[in-house]
């Protein structure tokens, strides 16, 4: 039996990990038919700002800039399609494939590496923008006319509470379309039945029974369901069936297969898809671009703190993360970076983690070759709750505005964006712009005011897309350290020697030999 669980192993290594033959010809043609997809993803994001920026003299009407970005449009629904039940099977058939221990020390480096990096990143933006100094009181006097926030907004234990709500979600299936999130309403709004569950009345469906009086700024907090799968409850639901699943021996082999051959039909859907990038990454840029009202203006005023974004992102990307990664694997980080390109600018074009994850997943395997087992662990988690990019961004955009405002920030208070910033990343949706509304957060916490945020929307469709690739490169730098720091359990997982609990229980549950005929067992 032990040497039938290896050999399936065996198998579903190789499935997932093909190896590529190298065409015959010239270099150049064998080039071109290795790197096919980088070429035809990088031909994209060409034709996309080549095509904005030849298009905007030409002043096109709402109704044409909309028919440009379709096509894009089309393409990132189909990309997110897919990450639902592409999460689902990469969790549950990778956790069920090792051992409870196992699964949990993985579990434990990939968390510690994540709230490194992310407190990496929050200390290399502050840092960044304390020296550099981009904001320019004179710069929030301009913008002072204009307000984003009406009411309270959340606060970070708001936050912090939201993502426990999320990682324990109540109900699976809600957890597929809607994730809990808190609001402010005014406390006249619990008098006439249609805001408050503390009405005499029955609470909307959309809304938790769970709120306060906050009798200080005349407002209840509510915890209401927005739209949106809650990616972090359906994580923790499927590492746990996953993980269970791998302990109840024969029986739950079919349900591995299945969702096994989930991921294998998804990552063929990934495929076809692939082949549409020109298309979709050139309109998603093009309709980006033609739609910003005075791109000239905009990145004139902002210049200096796009510029500081972009260093930060640059100096961790090229210098920082590769020093982590030799230091840990003792291999050529450079080789692993480039063969992170294609994934990279479907990351830059999308401007989210998740949407990328099913092209992350195909390049990881089948490219880069880390064991399949880990990959299916660490990225779909990594897409959700690793936010190094965000971390950057938030930390340098608060300082940012606190210097627009002319405030003179304590140590107190700098260490109060190094961590807020951290923390929030951690909490915020693997979706667009998210970081904005956490930057909300930040301010609230060191005192500055938030009307100057406004001007950050204006390059947030550019800035976004720069640190989700920070993002989309956290996770897969993390899944190779973490499978090289686990590579000794990885082999006794593989090896023949299996723990002794798992065959007791089917010694007890099958027949006489222990074994049922044509049937393998995984390794837990």
């Amino acid at each position: 039996m032990a040497q039938s669980e290896q050999q399936f192993l065996r198998n579903e290594s190789k499935r997932n990990t093909p190896t590529a033959v190298k065409p015959p010809g010239p270099a150049w043609r064998r080039f071109v038919a290795e790197n096919k997809l980088i070429l035809v993803t990088l031909s994209g994001v060409i034709l996309g700002v080549v095509l904005g920026f030849a298009l905007r003299p030409l002043e096109l009407s709402a109704d044409t800039v909309m028919l440009i970005a379709y096509p894009g449009e089309l393409f990132m629904r189909v990309l997110k399609l897919m990450i639902l039940p592409l999460v689902i099977a990469s969790l549950i058939s990778g956790s069920s494939s090792l051992n409870a221990k196992l699964n949990g020390k993985i579990a434990l480096r990939t968390f510690v590496y994540f709230a490194l990096t992310s407190l990496l990143n929050a200390v290399l933006g502050t840092t960044l923008v304390l020296l550099i100094h981009p904001g320019d009181p004179q710069m929030g006097e301009s913008m002072a006319e204009y307000s984003t926030v009406g009411g309270r907004t959340v606060t970070l234990m708001d936050s912090i509470l939201d993502l426990g709500r999320n990682i324990f979600p109540d109900n699976i299936f809600q957890a597929a379309l809607q994730q809990a999130h808190t609001v402010y309403v005014p406390k006249a709004g619990a008098n006439n039945g249609s805001l408050s569950p503390v009405a005499n009345t029955k609470p909307p469906a959309a809304r938790s029974t769970f709120s306060w009086d906050d009798d200080e700024d005349e407002l209840i907090r509510i915890v209401e369901y927005r739209p949106g799968t809650n990616t972090l409850g359906i994580v923790f639901f499927c590492l746990v069936f996953g993980t269970l699943l791998g302990t109840i021996g024969s029986k739950g082999y079919v349900v591995i297969q299945f969702f096994s051959a989930i991921f294998d039909v998804i990552m063929k859907m990934v495929t076809g898809v692939m082949w549409l990038t020109p298309i979709g990454i050139g309109s998603v840029i093009a309709g980006k671009i033609l739609a910003v009202a005075d791109i000239s203006l905009v990145m004139t005023q902002l210049a200096w703190f796009i510029f500081t974004v972009l260093f930060g992102v640059l100096l961790y990307q090229w210098i920082i993360v590769q020093v982590i990664y030799f230091l840990f694997l003792r291999k050529n980080p450079l080789k692993f970076y480039l063969a992170l390109i294609q994934p990279m600018l479907t990351a830059f074009a999308t401007a989210s983690t998740a949407a990328t994850l099913p092209v992350t997943f195909r390049t990881m395997n089948e490219k880069v070759k880390v064991d399949t087992r880990i990959t299916r662990f660490v990225l779909p988690i990594g897409a959700n709750i690793n936010m190094d990019g965000t971390a950057l961004f938030i930390s340098i955009a608060s300082i940012f505005i606190a210097q627009m405002s002319g405030m003179q920030l304590n140590f107190g208070q700098i260490l109060t964006v190094v961590l807020t910033s951290t923390a929030a990343s951690m909490s915020s949706a693997s979706i667009p712009s998210a970081a904005l509304v956490l930057l909300l957060v930040v301010l609230t916490a060191i005192d500055a005011p938030m009307h100057n945020v406004t001007l950050l929307f204006a390059v947030d469709w550019f800035v976004d897309r720069i640190r989700t690739t920070n993002n989309f490169l956290g996770d897969c730098y993390c899944a190779a350290i973490v499978e090289h720091l686990s590579r000794e359990e990885l082999k006794q997982t593989d090896a023949a020697d299996q723990p002794q609990s798992y065959h007791e229980d089917d010694e007890l549950t099958l027949d006489g030999e222990g074994k049922i005929p044509g049937r393998t067992t995984l390794d837990v």
